[in-house]
């Protein structure tokens, strides 16, 4: 495994501290970063991801508690665990007021050299062990998306297949076993693509880096392009769509697509059966609501945790179900919109609520 240097930051305006400072911590794959100022400092840490940051307290212009203040006052830096390490006294104001600023310990000259080492290899150990899981995860991750893609030829094949003999073979029962292997397919490649979906965007760094087509759109015709691509697979379950008001709203057609997708597709496979699907959209002032009922259950204990993606689910089809509340989050986050789900008696109500978009950008 290839690791990247792990980085801590020096601070101090004399150079024999800075480089006595270096001489005992020094390591393999440990890189050491010098700074004589505050304001040094933080140009290092604007383009360095720091590990530990050793710093001197009393420092001309700006002193070791202002530097201090500044970092937590900043997303890149507030959580960079500072050490301070002060030539004075063992005053309790004084130490009070560097915990204030944010320190997790504090050392007094003259250092022993062995307690200081222990300290930061605390840090150094931490840093590594965070490499190592990193790592795993994009291995993992790397596995998910090609095994996906190469899943997907062969199950397009099953599906073109099994529309073939659809079409030509008008016995009753054999039908039915083949719309069956016709929703278990389409259900097959939802999961498939929310896999993929999944390892994308934890790739390239979370859902919020993914890029969003915006465009005039009208959720009731793409709630209805949801139902009518379900409707294909299972004609005979009842889905009831209402819809009233102004549905026009600007987005991304065809993550909203997905959205609607996942959570209509969840009511129909996990709702109970021979009971409709009723999705209704308002139209309203300030937002669009979409509500989405099927006869079923949620456990009340699995509510707080339904839109984890593997958190809290027993079986398999409950787990992709919470794959695909996750990532509907997401797309309804990324309109600056929410997704709420809620088990009355026995009913499941899913409701997404979007701001109405005037034009791009308002």
């Amino acid at each position: 495994m290839t690791y990247k240097p792990i980085k801590f930051l020096l601070v101090d305006d004399k150079n024999a501290n800075l480089f006595a400072l270096e001489a005992i911590i020094r390591r393999e794959g440990l890189e050491v970063l010098l700074a004589r100022s505050g304001s040094d400092a933080l140009e290092l840490l604007l383009v360095n991801d720091v590990s530990l940051a050793l710093i001197d307290v009393q420092m001309p212009v700006m002193d070791g508690f202002e530097l201090a203040e500044l970092m937590r006052g900043v997303e890149r830096t507030k959580h960079v665990p500072i050490i301070f390490v002060t030539a004075g006294t063992h005053d309790a104001q004084h130490v009070f007021k560097g915990y204030e600023s944010g320190a997790i310990d504090f050392l007094f000259k003259p250092l022993d050299p062995h307690i200081l080492k222990s300290k930061t290899d605390v840090f150094f150990d931490q840093a590594r062990q965070r490499q190592d899981v990193l790592q795993m995860l994009r291995i993992n991750e790397t596995l998910i998306g090609i095994h996906g893609h190469n899943l997907r030829n062969p199950l397009a094949t099953i599906i073109t297949g099994t529309a073939s003999l659809l079409r030509q073979n008008t016995n009753e029962a054999h039908q039915g076993i083949l719309r069956n292997m016709m929703v278990a397919s389409h259900r097959m490649t939802e999961m498939i693509e929310q896999l993929l979906y999944l390892t994308r965007a934890t790739l390239k760094g979370g859902f919020v880096s993914f890029s969003y087509e915006r465009k005039p759109l009208d959720i009731g015709e793409i709630v209805q392009r949801t139902v009518d691509e379900l409707r294909a697979t299972s004609p005979d379950r009842a889905i009831v769509l209402e819809t009233a008001g102004d549905c026009t709203t600007w987005g991304d057609p065809n993550r909203l697509l997905q959205l609607f997708f996942n959570l209509v597709g969840n009511a129909f496979h996990h709702g109970t059966q021979g009971t409709p699907i009723v999705l209704n959209i308002a139209g309203e002032e300030r937002e669009i609501v979409i509500r989405i009922r099927n006869s079923g259950v949620i456990s009340p204990e699995l509510l707080p945790t339904i839109f984890e993606p593997f958190g809290g689910r027993t079986d398999i089809s409950s787990r992709y179900g919470g794959l695909g509340l996750f990532i509907s989050q997401q797309i309804a986050m990324a309109h600056d919109g929410t997704i709420a789900v809620d088990s009355i008696a026995t009913t499941v109500v899913v409701t997404v609520r979007l701001p109405r978009v005037l034009e791009h950008g308002n």
